[in-house]
């Protein structure tokens, strides 16, 4: 039987600490799974929900972008899914009545897991100017406020429409539509958080910003490296293709500040071995110290270019540009530096170096670890660097894997979602639609929080995430946001950003993924793109939590009558009775999408197009793959002082807590915790349970300060500590961002600490 949410916040100041595991997975998982479905769904429904997962014919599951393989597991879905599904699926419900018996105060002063623990709104819901608690609002009326507080503006571009990565293709679209025939292409993401990153080096260096390998690849590849990424946690059937390629022979690296259990034992639930002994991942763990990474892959290919052999000259020639440039700048590389920056010793070095000569297919999977820092898109182009010199792009069990966190967030993307569109983007919408959209580049995520600050912007419409929970420099933020007229989140759960508001505030309560859509037309399905180029359908099977919901495509199409009026000759009534109808129009504007609807009915979907995997070709502005030569930059700490890096625990997605736990790290009954190296903590003299402030340093000279953090000596690298966000988000400036992507450098804070 499901149960009902806290009445009110679990004490956090007395987190249990326990010796970190060894393995993932396994038993426990299992166990973890069905105690938290049950809870939030009861047993029949848990039974009918989770068997639907990632299926060919059910629905996709809201969590991670990782891929499904053609054939399926009757349980194809892993701990950290199942608790995003039980959390959409739940039977709790949050009412008009909670939020009459919730003023915002009250709902301002209390924490993300309580927020997300109430369940599924059902109304929309409405904050007057002057007003100290939501109220019930029609749809009509919600709608007629965002059109009078858009009409109101001196120009479109003071209005942002924010999109997170749950957002389907079709609602995608729309929404990137409406914001292009309002007229502005502010159009932040939570790409812009994330792998802004790995799109802009991988856009400069093969030409598509996306990566180039699939499923299969990984099954055949010799190695792996597995760069910055946990995938335990926030990836965990990705383990299940590590553990096929290791049962193929390949070798696995891999590169992290901590250790993690995932990469170091997987216990596959989905067989009694697995189970039982589980299969060790990793053949060598170079823990670098954060930030380190770029020095240590211009350093391995200086020492790939010096070894016999060891280059892949003819794919060099014929498809690369900028080699010298790039060999003269790797010859610099020294030692010394190398060791410095990243931590490790020189026969770890070598030993790396000779799997990557033993090795005719590599592929380099990353994630946050390499994108959040200021250096990180120099130091994406250097993986790069590595594959191209030794011929690794465009064969099979070879090439660039950059791991997307979100189950949509690559398609969205792909469906124009982005601040600075291609012009052949906009030429062709303009033809389809005869709109014209504007030309100048719109904001970004840090971009739209300066704009709000300074007064620039003044709407804020985000489609479904928790903008006030996964941005940088909260206090920061939280102000910004306050200054706005108006704020609108798309949502299906509380969270933060429901209680940070402007003077007016919306929440439209819309369908999620496990929900069944029955509009004029009949049943709909929506579409998604994995982390690997393949579109498939998404189809709910449940009742929808409540009469009403809307779609976020007919939400979308909803607000776009009431703003554009009979002005606009788009079909969006159309639209919204038959969502086939924007696939259509998706298939005329988007390469790759050519007869869409007929694609996408085919069982598992349709893989996009990708030149550089496909045909060896790269559609840079060189026309050919490009070597890079940027100078080797990595974090220098002050003494005294150590390097932060914000992060997931295991009962987290995003900026979601599913749970006040770490399994995996052996955490328990808390968030606030900080992990430091123990010989780092005797000499700064924080002692395992010491309760300490973290204080960020940057050279705005400004404060930063979370307080009261539970110290745990945990086997970090040296100069490194680690902590969960969004509570450090607090600790990252606004200004402290990636060159060239602007995405915040989360991965490497400046701290130092003062007594609590």
């Amino acid at each position: 039987m499901a149960t009902k949410p806290p009445a009110g916040d679990p004490v956090q100041d007395a987190p249990q600490v326990a010796p970190p595991k060894h393995a993932a997975a396994g038993l426990p998982a299992i166990g973890h799974t069905l105690k938290i479905a049950q809870q939030q769904m009861g047993l029949a429904r848990t039974a009918r929900t989770l068997l639907k997962v990632n299926q060919k014919d059910g629905f996709d599951c809201p969590g991670c972008a990782w891929p499904e393989g053609d054939k399926r597991h009757t349980a194809e879905f892993c701990e950290n899914g199942a608790k995003a599904v039980a959390e959409e699926a739940t039977l709790r419900r949050v009412t008009p009545e909670f939020f009459a018996a919730h003023p915002l105060a009250d709902l301002a002063g209390r924490s993300g897991y309580w927020l997300g623990q109430q369940g599924r709104i059902t109304q929309p819901m409405y904050l007057p100017e002057g007003g100290d608690r939501y109220e019930a609002v029609s749809w009509e009326r919600a709608f007629a406020i965002i059109a009078e507080e858009l009409h109101a503006l001196a120009s479109p571009d003071e209005a942002l429409f924010y999109t997170s990565g749950r957002t389907s293709n079709e609602a995608a679209f729309l929404f990137q539509l409406f914001a292009r025939e309002f007229g502005t292409n502010n159009l932040p993401d939570c790409s812009n958080m994330c792998h802004e990153s790995s799109g802009s080096a991988l856009n400069e260096t093969i030409g598509i910003g996306k990566g180039s390998v699939s499923l299969e690849d990984l099954h055949q590849a010799e190695l792996i490296i597995v760069a910055g990424q946990n995938p335990g946690t926030n990836h965990p059937r990705m383990l299940s293709a590590l553990e096929q390629a290791k049962a193929a022979g390949a070798k696995i690296i891999s590169v992290n500040p901590l250790p993690e259990a995932g990469m170091e034992r997987f216990k596959n639930p989905q067989s009694p071995l697995g189970m039982l002994k589980g299969t060790a991942l990793n053949d060598l763990f170079l823990q670098i110290r954060i930030g380190g990474d770029q020095a240590l892959f211009r350093l391995l290919n200086k020492l790939v270019i010096e070894a016999d052999g060891a280059t892949d000259e003819a794919f060099i020639r014929e498809h690369t540009h900028g080699y010298d440039a790039f060999a003269a700048a790797a010859k610099e590389a020294d030692w010394p530096e190398t060791l410095a920056a990243t931590g490790l010793t020189r026969p770890e070095i070598e030993r790396a170096l000779a799997m990557i000569l033993d090795s005719k297919r590599t592929i380099v999977c990353w994630a946050m670890g390499l994108t959040q820092h200021k250096h990180a898109v120099a130091t994406i182009r250097e993986v790069v660097n590595l594959l191209l010199l030794r011929g690794d792009i465009g064969r099979p069990g070879a090439g660039v894997c950059p791991v997307r966190g979100h189950s949509n967030v690559q398609g969205d993307r792909t469906m124009g979602i982005f601040e600075r569109p291609a012009p052949a983007f906009l030429d062709a919408l303009d033809r389809e639609f005869a709109i014209t959209s504007p030309r100048h580049h719109g904001f970004d995520v840090v971009r739209s929080i300066r704009a709000l600050r300074d007064g620039e912007a003044k709407v804020l419409f985000a489609m479904g995430g928790n903008f006030v929970g996964a941005t940088p420099d909260t206090e920061v933020t939280e102000a910004a946001i306050r200054r706005a007229s108006l704020t609108v989140h798309v949502s299906t759960k509380l969270n933060r950003s429901h209680a940070v508001t402007g003077r007016r505030a919306l929440i439209l309560p819309t369908l999620g993924r496990t929900d069944k859509d029955v509009q004029a037309g009949g049943k709909q399905f929506v579409t998604v793109e994995d982390s690997m180029g393949l579109v498939h359908s998404s189809r709910g099977n449940l009742a929808p939590a409540s009469p009403h919901l809307l779609s976020e495509p007919a939400i979308v199409a909803r607000m776009a009558r009431a703003v554009l009026g009979s002005a606009s000759k788009t079909p969006w009534e159309e639209f919204e009775k038959d969502y086939g109808a924007i696939r259509d129009r998706i298939a005329r504007v988007v390469p790759g999408f050519e007869d869409f609807n007929a694609k996408v009915a085919r069982p598992g979907g349709f893989r996009l197009p990708h030149a550089p995997r496909d045909e060896r070709r790269f559609p840079t502005k060189t026309g050919k793959a490009n070597f890079t030569a940027a100078p080797v930059e990595y974090p220098k700490v002050p003494q005294g002082r150590l390097l932060l890096q914000t992060l997931r625990s295991h009962d987290q997605y995003n900026t979601t807590i599913y749970g006040l736990d770490d399994r995996y790290r052996g955490i328990s009954g808390g968030r606030r915790v900080v992990m430091v190296n123990p010989e780092d903590a005797a000499e700064l003299g924080l002692a395992d349970g010491a309760y300490t402030d973290l204080v960020s340093e940057w050279k705005d000279g400004v404060e930063r300060r979370a307080p009261g953090f539970r110290v745990v000596h945990y086997p970090t690298a040296r100069g490194c500590a680690a902590a969960y966000y969004p509570e450090t988000n607090v600790l990252v400036p606004l200004d402290s961002t990636a060159d060239t992507s602007n995405t915040p450098a989360s991965k490497s804070v400046v701290i130092r600490f003062e007594p609590a």
